[in-house]
């Protein structure tokens, strides 16, 4: 793909991020990148935040906002299709909490401008900030990950910080029905190695703010993603033949 057809977006779904979401699109902007938020049908005071910012920056910024909250993976799937249709090839998604830092943006573009088909994939290092208890969660899910793709291509399935490439995406949430919270990051990378896409790693800082806001819920989400587990796991019986004849190709 030449650099004439590589056009970049950076996805930033928010749902009741108003401290957080300023900060985080003016260090976008500090990059020669467009922006995209999503608002996922956020509260009165987040909402009027993200129609300023939109207002502020006409021609770098596009609002679309969703009536009612449906959950992060509805929101990048809204993201997904706004940017398609308006003519991006790559989508860079980026939580709004502050946990990613945007400088790491340029790394992350200029690795899926080099690899096209790629799905570009946060690799995360932790401060000291990071709850263990996170930590342990992660790493029980990276486990199923790997058995439900027979593969470590995909070294973390959780972070917040990506680049898809539209084409290979969108063609996946039209034909597919992900699940629309949280569970979605883990399953998109997921059915995305099931349809041969390759993954590629990049180390990226990873800070949890103290004043950061989670919508994490703890029993709701991982009964979520424990029945997406279920389900990935029998798919990946399914695909078994087609995963094995991969591995020995």
């Amino acid at each position: 793909m030449a650099d004439a057809e590589f056009r970049p977006v950076v996805l930033v779904p928010v749902y009741n991020h108003e401290r957080a979401i300023g900060a985080m699109v003016a260090a976008i902007l500090a990059q020669p990148v467009p922006c995209l938020l999503v608002d996922d049908g956020s509260d009165a005071a987040c909402a009027a935040v993200l129609r300023a910012l939109a207002a502020r920056e006409p021609g770098r910024i596009t609002l679309v906002r969703l009536e009612r909250n449906q959950g992060k993976g509805a929101a990048v799937t809204a993201g997904f299709e706004a940017a398609w249709r308006a003519g991006y090839t790559h989508a860079l998604q980026i939580d709004a909490d502050g946990q990613h830092d945007a400088g790491c943006i340029p790394a992350f573009i200029d690795m899926a401008r080099r690899h096209p088909q790629a799905m570009v994939c946060g690799n995360p290092v932790y401060d000291a900030s990071v709850p263990r208890g996170r930590l342990v969660g992660r790493y029980l899910t990276h486990v199923w990950v790997w058995v439900h793709t027979l593969s470590f291509a995909v070294r973390d399935s959780m972070c917040g910080l990506r680049v898809y490439p539209l084409a290979e995406v969108v063609a996946l949430t039209r034909a597919a029905r992900l699940g629309p919270r949280m569970e979605f990051d883990i399953e998109v990378l997921v059915r995305l190695v099931w349809r041969g896409v390759r993954i590629l790693n990049i180390p990226t800082p990873v800070t949890y703010p103290s004043d950061g806001v989670s919508h994490f819920r703890v029993w709701r989400d991982n009964l979520r993603i424990s029945w997406m587990h279920t389900r990935l796991f029998f798919g990946m019986l399914r695909r078994l033949p087609v995963l094995l004849g991969r591995k020995q190709a």
